[in-house]
């Protein structure tokens, strides 16, 4: 339930502040969070790591 106002307010402020240029910015951050979680603990590990 937190996490949905957190998503909902979020999207609320960058209407209202005309913010856009954050969305591609946390849209990345969220991809290296799930790629560098995913590069832990996967097999294929080694071939991930030549992107960091």
């Amino acid at each position: 339930m937190a996490k949905q106002s957190l998503v909902r307010d979020f999207i609320a402020f960058v209407r209202h502040e005309k913010k856009w240029w954050l969305v591609p910015l946390l849209a990345i951050l969220l991809l290296v969070g799930v790629l560098i979680v995913f590069a832990q603990s996967s097999p294929l590990a080694p071939f991930i790591y030549p992107f960091f």
